[in-house]
This record gives C-alpha cells, structure tokens and sequence, in this order.
C-alpha cells in the first residue's frame, strides 16, 4: 500500500496566501519600479470579486504586472529561493512541521498540492522536507517564464483531477494508496471527500460548517 500525506500549502501550512507576497518581494528585489502597478492589480482583483475576471485569468494578469510578460527562469529561481528563505524563517506554522514530521515518520510519502505556481512553490517544499509538488505550472519557453498558466489553475476539482494524474503518472493505483488531506479551504472540499483521512486545519467557517457534516477531523495549527 502506498501511504500518501497530501497538504494544501497557503493558510494551511503557511499563516497568510503567498501569491501576492511572493510577487511584491519579487518585484520589490528585482524591478521595484514594478510596484508601481500594485494599484492596477488590485482593480484586477476587484474584478475577480465581481466575477468578471477568472482567478486564472487574475494570477497571469498580477504576474504580468508584477514581474513582467517574461521572467528569466535564472531569476525566477533566485526569487524562489529567496522568498522560500523568507517564509521558512517567520511563515510557517508549527503544527504544520509538527504534523510533516510525523506523517514522515509514519511512513508517509508527503506531497504538497497547490493552486500555487510551481515555480515557487517547489522552493518552499524543498525547505519544508517534501517529496513532491503538484501545483499550477507555467508556460516556459526559451529559457523564460511567462505570464500565462499552462494547463489547468489547481483549484477546487481541479485540484483532485491533477491529484489523480499524478498517481497514474507515478504507477499509484488509488486502490491500493491511503491518502491523508489537509486544507484550511471549502474550495478544497472535493479532494477532502476523496481521501480516506480529510482534516480541516485552521479552517474558515464555511469549511468548519462542513467538517462537522461530513465527519472530517478539525485541527487548528495556528494556535
């Protein structure tokens, strides 16, 4: 059997989203002339609140602003592993390291699902000790990144859809895996009802609400 420990990663392992922190330091180290368009990507955002802009279609519009239409994959990585540094340092919450470091010691494979680019994402896994990543990726092309997602934003059932790739991708039969998943997130909720162990940690109400329904374990590692 394999055993599988699969972690949402913003305000789940991380006290705050990272996206747009991620992209504030990023532009503030490396072009801080950028910053100057923090107030178009919040009319952007804006829009996503009035479901005008897609969320995917939000992400490639900050990352345009922010860091540009193409962002060498040098640079990308520098800032990956600087901002990785950053939140290791003063982001994470305890109970998450607590908890990694028991799903490893159980056996478990650990696995960080994101709706977070990968391109950063990765960085912080690799610091928290995980085995693998799925998460949003990027469209790269001639040694560039660009501000364009490539395939599906891994978000709510698609977040379970890219989950069920992976395994067939790695020769995982979901019939013989235990999956355990934690979320703070309802978005979350249909990768919560897949696995055989769902834990709501730190969850927002609409999320609380639903644990208590449908049996899920609550856990509040911000405490």
């Amino acid at each position: 059997m394999h055993q599988l420990a699969v972690y949402d990663m913003d305000k789940t392992i991380t006290y705050a989203p990272t996206w747009t922190k991620f992209l504030v330091a990023t532009a503030r180290a490396e072009s801080p002339w950028r910053l100057l368009f923090l107030p178009v990507a919040a009319i952007a955002g804006v829009g996503y609140g009035l479901r005008v802009v897609s969320r995917p279609r939000l992400k490639e519009i900050a990352q345009r602003l922010l860091l540009g239409g193409r962002m060498p994959e040098a640079t990308a990585t520098r800032a990956a592993a600087r901002f990785a540094e950053q939140l290791d340092r003063s982001g994470i919450y305890r109970g998450a390291r607590d908890q990694i470091a028991a799903d490893r010691a159980a056996g478990y494979r650990i696995v960080m699902a994101t709706a977070s680019y990968g391109f950063y994402a990765e960085a912080i896994a690799a610091r928290l000790g995980f085995d693998d990543v799925i998460a949003t990726g990027v469209v790269r092309e001639g040694g560039t990144i660009r501000a364009k997602i490539a395939g599906e934003n891994c978000y709510g059932p698609a977040k379970l859809t890219m989950i069920e790739a992976w395994l067939a991708d790695h020769g995982m039969a979901r019939t013989d895996s235990v999956v355990r998943f934690y979320s703070d997130h309802a978005s979350d909720a249909p990768t919560l009802e897949w696995a055989d162990v769902g834990i709501a940690v730190n969850p927002h109400p609409p999320l609380r609400t639903m644990a208590a329904l449908r049996g899920w374990a609550v856990e509040d590692w911000a405490r």
